[in-house]
């Protein structure tokens, strides 16, 4: 188990075919609003790739020097200079600077605040830990942001902060609450900033914000054995859409 973890460690490994072994909490969203496109290869969004810039300068800003995050400064995409620029790097897209200043500053806020520093940096934390582990049958597997003595911390931005607690259920935030403190044994905490305004916020998940968690990973066991495990009873292409309205 040590070397599957350390392994894991590598996001290449992580994300890439041997990760599959095990379900994780983005294979939710696609199990329950999209099983016909489940683990087909997803493109690269302006979203992913904000996100993915946020949390390395977050917690592993040694690796921010590299051309996946340049920038380029324009002030739209469909300027033929910013398709020049991401055809010379051979990338699917790019940052704008205006973006990569907001979220510069959305990091700045967070590390410039006492209370969010020292729970984020603490000596004791570990950053960017793996985990796997049978849950309701399934292996699945997560990735802590920060592993801290009494808790794991979870590092989001949203776009409007005092809708959080909506966004956070639309977005499986609770099944990965649910997921990962299965995985730790630890309660998982969401520190956040909004990316437009720069307030911050930390949210705790209710029991009942675990409960919801815990129905959808069901449901999505309960469909994923029904269309993809290796005793599937339907084929995919019978999948019907069915919602009481």
């Amino acid at each position: 188990m040590e070397d599957v973890l350390k392994k894991l460690e590598d996001d290449s490994n992580y994300y890439g075919d041997f990760g599959k072994k095990w379900l994780s909490n983005s294979d939710i969203i696609t199990l329950l609003n999209d099983p016909k496109n489940f683990r087909k290869q997803i493109e690269m969004t302006n979203a992913m790739l904000l996100g993915r810039y946020f949390h390395t300068g977050m917690l592993e800003p040694h690796k921010i020097n590299t051309d996946e995050y340049n920038c380029v400064d324009v002030a739209s995409r469909n300027t033929n200079k910013y398709k020049e620029v991401v055809k010379s790097y051979g990338l699917p897209l790019m940052m704008l600077s205006k973006e990569k200043q907001a979220i510069d500053k959305a990091m700045s806020t967070m590390k410039n605040n006492l209370e969010f520093y020292d729970a984020i940096y603490d000596e004791e934390n570990v950053f960017e830990v793996p985990a796997v582990q049978d849950i309701m049958g399934m292996q699945w597997k997560g990735k802590a942001d920060i592993v801290a003595k009494d808790c794991l911390i979870d590092l989001k931005t949203t776009s409007k902060i005092k809708d959080f607690k909506y966004s956070a259920k639309k977005y499986n935030y609770d099944s990965q609450a649910y997921i990962y403190q299965q995985l730790f044994d630890k309660p998982l905490i969401f520190y956040v900033v909004d990316k437009l305004s720069f307030e911050l916020g930390i949210y705790y998940p209710s029991s009942q914000f675990l409960s919801n968690g815990k129905d959808k990973v069901e449901r999505a066991v309960e469909i994923y054995n029904q269309f993809y495990s290796e005793n599937a009873i339907d084929s995919i292409d019978d999948y019907i859409n069915r919602e009481t309205l």
